[in-house]
C-alpha cells in the first residue's frame, strides 16, 4: 500500500477543492486555491457531473424525434474541464493563466468537447486560442455536430485544426440528426457536401441498423430529414451515386424478386432510396424528382422507380411518382426475354392499394406478359384473392386465355382461394360493375351463376339482358345445361321461367334430359323433372318436346298432372326412348291410381303393362288394377266358350258368351240363357266331377273349366280356350257383378 505524507494529503484535498470550485463557479475560491503552491491545476478528480444527453426516438416513415435529457454521471474531471462544462469564462481564463492543460483528455473528452457540447462558444474560442490541439478540436467538432451546436461547429471548422475525414464524419452525423444549421455551417466552411463516410443508419420501417458508407444526402434521406435534403440539393449536392441499402434483389434472367434483407439488395441511387425509406409526407421524393426528373425514366436491371415502389408496397410513393408523370406502362424486361408491366407486379405482390392507384391512373388491366398472362391471371397464380376481385370489378377481361389456353377462372379454380371463387365473382357482379368477358365460350357471368346456383346474381343478370340465356360456352353448354349438370335445381327453375331452351345440345350430344337422367342423386333428378312438369303445365317450357311429361307424371303418380297433360293433347300411348308407355311406367312404379286413370282414358298395351307389374313386388296393387281392367273388358266383349250341360252328363257345345253391364251373363236369347251371376269360381263342382268320372271322361281341361253360380243357385259350367282366359272370365264376371250390385257404372262407362 502506498503511504501518503500529510503534505500529499493536503495537496490532494486542495486540488479537489479547486475542481469543485471551478465546477461550481466560485471565482474567489478558485483564485485562493491557485495562489497556493501545493495545488495542481491539472489534477484529475472524481465528481458528480450533470451532462446533457440527446436520446433518439424512432418513428415509422418519419424523422427520429430527439429528446434532450440531463443525467448525472460520477466521472473524472479537471478544473478546466469542469469550468468549460459549466461555461465559467472568468474561471477558465484564470486556469489557463495558471497553466491549465487545454489538451488534457478525460473519459468524456477534452475541455473543448465539454464547451462545444454545451454551446459555450466564447469559452470555446478562448480554448482554441489557448492552443487546443487537433484531437481536441476534432472531438469537439463531432460533439457539436451530434448536439446541433452550429456556432461551435463553425468556430471549430474555421480553426483549421480539423482533418477532412473528421469534418466529413461530423457533416454526415449532423445530416442523420437533422441539424440543418450545423450542416450549413460545415458546408459553407468547405466541408465536401458529396463526401462519403461510414455511419450508423437506422430505420424502423423498413428495418435497418447498419454501418454504411454513404453521402450526406443519402444519410439524410434514410433518416427522413426533409430540411437537410432540401438544403443539400439547393447547394448542389450531386445525385446518381449507387449505394447498397435496399432489402430487395431480383434475378436478371427470370425476373424473380427476393427479399434478402437490409443492405443486401441491388445498389441503387438516391431516388430509389427515397422510395424504400419513404418519408411520410413524400417531400423528400418530390424534392429529388424535381431536382432530377430523369429519375422517373432511368431503370436498374430492367426495373423502374415505379416497380421498386410497387415491390416495397408503398401506395403513397406510387401516388407521388404518378403525380410526377411516371410511365405506368413501362415494360419490365429480363435477359431471358420475360416481359411484364407494373400492374402485373402489383397483382403478384398483392398490394391492393397500389393496384387501385394504377387502375385509377389508367393502367391497362388487360395488358399481357410474354406468357400471355394478364394481371388477373397473375393474381390467381400468386393466390391474391383481393387483387383478383379488384381487377374483375375494374373491368379485367375474364374471356382472355394465356399461351397455354388457361383462363383466369380456370387458374383460380386451381388456386388456394378456389373455394371462395364463387363468392368473389358474386361480389363483383352484385357490386354494380360490369363483369366483362370478351368471349362467352371462355367465361360468362350467366353460366357461372347457373353453376353456383346464385339466384340473386341470375336475377341481376337477366334484368340487364336475356341475350345470353341460350348462348353456349366452350363445351357447348348453355346456362340451363350447366345448372342441370351441377344439380342446381333453383337456378334451373329460374332459367326455365325466363325461357331457357332445354332442347339445345352440348358438343358431346347431351341435352337437359340426358344430363338429368345421368344424375347420381335420385332425389335431385326427381326435383328437376318436377320443375319441368310444372313448366309444361304452365305452358312456359321452351323445347318441351324433349321432356316426356306424361311419363314422368305417371311415374310420380301425379293424377292432376296426368289429367291436365291429357287435356293438353299429350299422347296417352306415346313411347319414351326405352319403348315404355305411361301405363307401363306407372305399373312398374306401382302407382295403382295412375294406372286406373290411364286405363280409364284409353291407355293401350295393357298386357305388357300387366307383365311389367307382375315382375315387381311393390306393384301388386297396380297389377290388380290392370288385371281388373283386362278382365272387365274381356267379359264385356265376350268370346266363344264351351258350355257343359246337365252338370257334365250332356254333350259340350260352343256358345258366344258375354257379360252385360247390368250384371247379366248371356249366351242366348231365352231367360235361361241370361242369368244374374252370384259368383264365378275356377274349377268344377263336386257333382260335375263325379258325373264326368261316371262317364269315364278324362279331365283334360288343364284348369280351363270354371263355373258360374246364379242368384237362384243354379251352376253353369264353361270351358275357356286357355288358363289365362279362364282367369279373365272368373275375375271379370265377379267384378262386373259386384259393380252392378253397387251401381258403380261411372267407372264402367268409359271402358271400351
Amino acid at each position: 500500500m502506498v503511504r501518503y505524507s500529510f503534505r500529499d494529503r493536503d495537496r490532494d484535498e486542495l486540488s479537489q477543492r479547486l475542481i469543485e470550485a471551478a465546477l461550481g463557479g466560485d471565482v474567489e475560491l478558485v483564485s485562493e486555491c491557485l495562489g497556493l503552491e501545493a495545488v495542481d491545476v491539472n489534477n484529475i478528480g472524481t465528481v458528480s457531473l450533470r451532462v446533457k444527453c440527446i436520446e433518439s426516438v424512432q418513428r415509422e416513415e418519419e424523422a427520429d424525434e430527439l429528446e434532450i435529457v440531463y443525467r448525472d454521471f460520477v466521472t473524472d474531471v479537471t478544473p478546466l474541464f469542469g469550468a468549460a462544462h459549466t461555461g465559467r469564462i472568468a474561471i477558465v481564463r484564470k486556469l489557463l493563466s495558471a497553466g491549465a492543460d487545454v489538451n488534457q483528455e478525460l473519459f468524456r473528452g477534452f475541455a473543448t468537447t465539454a464547451a462545444a457540447r454545451e454551446g459555450h462558444c466564447a469559452l470555446l474560442d478562448m480554448l482554441l486560442k489557448a492552443g487546443a490541439s487537433r484531437p481536441a478540436c476534432e472531438d469537439a467538432l463531432l460533439e457539436a455536430a451530434l448536439y446541433g451546436q452550429a456556432r461551435a461547429a463553425g468556430l471549430l471548422i474555421r480553426s483549421e485544426m480539423v482533418g477532412h475525414d473528421v469534418a466529413q464524419r461530423a457533416l454526415i452525423s449532423a445530416c442523420c440528426r437533422g441539424f440543418v444549421d450545423v450542416v450549413s455551417a460545415l458546408v459553407e466552411n468547405g466541408v465536401d457536401k458529396n463526401c462519403v463516410d461510414r455511419v450508423l443508419l437506422r430505420s424502423v420501417k423498413p428495418a435497418l441498423h447498419a454501418n454504411v458508407d454513404c453521402t450526406p444526402l443519402v444519410a439524410a434521406i434514410v433518416s427522413r430529414q426533409v430540411p437537410v435534403v432540401k438544403y443539400l440539393l439547393e447547394v448542389g449536392a450531386r445525385t446518381g451515386h449507387n449505394f447498397r441499402l435496399g432489402a430487395w434483389s431480383w434475378d436478371i434472367y427470370s425476373g424473380e424478386e427476393l427479399r434478402v434483407g437490409a443492405c443486401l439488395g441491388e445498389p441503387y441511387n438516391e431516388a430509389w432510396c427515397a422510395v424504400e425509406y419513404y418519408e411520410v409526407s413524400g417531400q423528400i421524393l418530390r424534392l429529388l424528382l424535381d431536382h432530377k426528373s430523369s429519375f422517373l425514366s432511368t431503370h436498374l436491371q430492367g426495373r423502374t422507380l415505379l416497380c421498386h415502389a410497387i415491390l416495397c408496397q408503398n401506395c403513397d410513393a406510387v401516388r407521388v411518382l404518378m403525380e410526377a408523370g411516371v410511365d405506368v406502362e413501362f415494360p419490365i424486361k429480363t435477359k431471358k426475354g420475360h416481359e411484364s408491366r407494373p400492374i402485373h407486379l402489383a397483382a403478384q405482390v398483392g398490394c391492393l392499394d397500389v393496384l387501385k392507384q394504377l387502375i385509377l391512373h389508367g393502367c391497362d388491366v388487360n395488358s399481357r406478359m410474354e406468357s400471355g398472362e394478364t394481371a388477373l391471371m397473375v393474381a390467381t397464380k400468386f393466390d391474391q384473392p383481393e387483387c383478383f376481385l379488384q381487377l374483375v370489378v375494374s373491368g379485367a377481361d375474364l374471356g382472355l386465355v394465356n399461351n397455354n389456353g388457361d383462363s383466369a377462372v380456370q387458374l383460380a379454380k386451381r388456386s388456394c382461394f378456389s373455394s371462395s371463387l364463387p363468392k368473389l365473382i358474386s361480389t363483383a357482379i352484385l357490386s354494380g360493375e360490369n363483369v366483362f368477358s370478351s368471349r362467352l365460350e371462355v367465361f360468362s357471368s350467366l353460366h357461372f351463376a347457373a353453376a353456383v346456383g346464385d339466384i340473386e346474381i341470375l336475377q341481376k343478370l337477366v334484368q340487364n339482358s336475356l341475350e345470353g340465356i341460350n348462348k353456349q360456352d366452350g363445351s357447348g353448354l348453355t346456362p340451363i345445361l350447366i345448372s342441370a349438370k351441377a344439380g342446381q335445381t333453383e337456378a334451373f327453375r329460374f332459367l326455365i321461367k325466363y325461357g331457357a331452351d332445354i332442347s339445345i345440345k352440348s358438343r358431346d350430344g347431351h341435352n337437359v334430359m340426358s344430363l338429368i337422367k345421368d344424375h347420381a342423386c335420385a332425389s335431385v333428378k326427381n326435383r328437376f323433372e318436377e320443375i319441368l312438369l310444372e313448366s309444361v303445365l304452365s305452358q312456359t317450357l321452351n323445347g318441351h318436346m324433349e321432356f316426356q311429361a306424361l311419363h314422368f307424371a305417371a311415374r310420380a303418380g301425379n293424377l292432376n298432372a296426368i289429367l291436365q297433360l291429357l287435356k293438353l293433347g299429350y299422347g296417352i300411348n306415346s313411347l319414351d326412348e326405352n319403348g315404355s308407355s305411361p301405363l307401363m311406367i306407372a305399373a312398374r312404379e306401382g302407382n295403382a291410381d295412375a294406372c286406373r286413370l290411364l286405363l280409364q282414358n284409353g291407355a293401350e298395351s295393357v298386357e305388357t303393362a300387366l307383365s311389367v307389374a307382375k315382375k315387381i313386388s311393390k306393384s301388386k296393387a297396380a297389377e290388380d288394377v290392370i288385371f281388373d281392367h283386362m278382365a272387365r273388358a274381356h267379359v264385356l266383349l265376350g268370346e266363344e266358350l264351351c258350355k257343359h250341360t246337365r252338370e257334365g252328363r250332356g254333350k259340350p257345345h260352343l256358345k258366344a258368351v258375354r257379360m252385360l253391364k247390368s250384371g247379366l251373363l248371356s249366351w242366348g236369347k231365352s231367360s235361361r240363357r241370361n242369368v244374374i251371376c252370384k259368383e264365378s269360381v275356377a274349377g268344377t263342382s263336386t257333382n260335375f266331377s263325379k258325373n264326368r268320372r261316371n262317364k269315364n271322361v278324362l279331365d283334360t281341361n288343364k284348369g280351363t273349366l270354371f263355373r258360374v253360380v246364379t242368384e237362384t243357385g243354379r251352376e253353369v259350367h264353361f270351358e275357356a280356350a286357355s288358363r289365362g282366359n279362364t282367369a279373365l272370365w272368373v275375375r271379370g264376371i265377379n267384378l262386373v257383378s259386384k259393380e252392378a250390385k253397387l251401381g258403380d257404372w261411372l267407372y264402367c262407362s268409359s271402358v271400351r
